[in-house]
């Protein structure tokens, strides 16, 4: 995980900077260009922006492909989220991608219920701590300079099938304009159009809240390089400090279960309060529903592909889904191309059963292991506490999912003791 360069290397977000004298040679509204770019039929149309959508555009465009991608938002634009980039995420990146990293984590300081605190330190980098607008933006940069178009301010509000002879998508926008697709890659979020004509299921909703509170040069730079993890007082609950040293902010959050807001809330408070945080003002409050798919729920129909949040694709326990976006996107861009050159409807099928193998092989597996941790981490939080801040194999094998080298599901499956851990706490 790393942001650095060669001198002579310059980043989308430094090439923007260059100055408006010189027109982006890939915008799509650029009054010079004679031709409406958004005549024709696409090859692929990814709706969604983030990190799922620009992967998948990215993962298209870079085979040559027409691709279209849609937002309703313009680039940089706030979201709910820690954003940390794990190793996975870091390995699922777009070639001589440049992390805008904000900070990099050798430290965790776990807590429990606000008490019971350690301290544990790694030699190596844990994982990386990113603003999501300037990461989202340089993921948008890159699918740009791949070769899809990028179309801001447009609310998708539905995907038609076309059969017989169009052997098409027709994705509509609350505007009234509509794009035809040989294939259509839905990475629209959590509360997804284009998941809902899917017919993605969910069997686990969570809510994130959220504050993003600037500090002191002085009190960020006491948080650099750690994070702070606290379980928290409601049923697979956790509190989290992400430091952005580079811009002298901290990120506090709490997830848990929907359907208690109101504790939701007041443990976000609380936990403020005690880490010293309350006489600081933040600049943004903000709040998320996080949504798991159910196993069996479908990832494709006809020619129309879900990836990411409107997939439900994230990790159980911990809810991360970075890492879930990044790696469900390219699969997508990468199989929305093959479900473009499919001809019949059963080649169209066979493409999109492959997709979704593919989903179910890899992440699908994770997915089902993190469901596994988090039944366990529920009813018997301490154990996980005093494992990470006691037991040197577990605190090794905590650092070695954050690093990238191995998986919840390895971890269970080779680690006896792992097995035991989850076993006792699911009691």
């Amino acid at each position: 995980m790393t942001d650095s360069g060669s001198p002579d290397s310059r980043s989308p977000l430094d090439a923007e900077a260059a100055g408006p004298d010189r027109p982006d040679p890939l915008d799509p509204l650029d009054p010079l260009d004679p031709l409406d770019p958004l005549d024709g039929v696409w090859d692929v149309v990814v709706v969604g922006a983030g990190p799922a959508g620009s992967s998948a555009a990215h993962a298209a465009a870079a085979q040559g492909r027409r691709v279209l991608l849609l937002d309703k938002a313009e680039h940089p634009r706030y979201k709910t989220c820690g954003g940390g980039i794990i190793g996975p995420s870091r390995d699922s990146l777009p070639p001589d991608f440049r992390l805008p990293l904000q900070d990099r984590v050798h430290a965790v300081t776990f807590a429990y219920g606000g008490r019971f605190t350690r301290t544990r330190r790694s030699k190596q980098m844990l994982f990386g701590l990113v603003n999501r607008d300037e990461f989202d933006l340089r993921l948008v940069q890159a699918a740009k300079q791949a070769g899809a178009v990028l179309v801001t301010g447009v609310t998708v509000t539905g995907v038609e099938q076309r059969g017989g002879a169009h052997r098409t998508a027709l994705v509509t926008a609350a505007d009234g304009r509509s794009f035809e697709a040989r294939a259509v890659v839905g990475a629209d979020g959590s509360a997804s159009r284009i998941g809902r004509h899917v017919g993605v299921s969910f069997d686990q909703i969570d809510l994130g809240l959220e504050a993003e509170i600037p500090v002191p040069a002085e009190v960020a730079a006491a948080w650099a390089g750690r994070i702070h993890l606290d379980w928290g007082p409601l049923p697979g609950s956790y509190g989290w400090v992400f430091p952005k040293t580079e811009s002298s902010s901290l990120t506090v959050g709490v997830i848990s279960a929907r359907g208690d807001g109101e504790r939701t809330k007041q443990y976000l408070a609380d936990y403020i309060q005690q880490l010293g945080l309350a006489g600081f003002r933040p600049s943004v409050e903000s709040g998320h529903l996080t949504r798991c798919r159910a196993e069996d729920s479908p990832l494709s129909r006809g020619r129309v592909l879900v990836a990411g949040d409107a997939a439900g694709l994230l990790e159980p326990w911990t809810r991360e889904g970075i890492s879930y976006a990044l790696r469900s996107g390219r699969l997508a861009g990468e199989w929305a191309v093959k479900v473009a050159e499919a001809g019949t409807a059963a080649e169209v099928r066979r493409e999109a059963l492959n997709y979704a193998f593919a989903i179910k092989a890899g992440l699908g597996v994770e997915m089902r292991a993190g469901k596994q941790m988090l039944t366990a981490f529920e009813r018997r939080p301490y154990l996980f506490h005093a494992a990470v801040c006691l037991v040197d194999p577990a605190w090794r094998a905590f650092a070695r999912t954050t690093q990238g080298h191995t998986t919840f599901a390895q971890v269970i499956r080779q680690y006896r003791s792992a097995r035991r851990l989850a076993a006792l706490a699911s009691r």
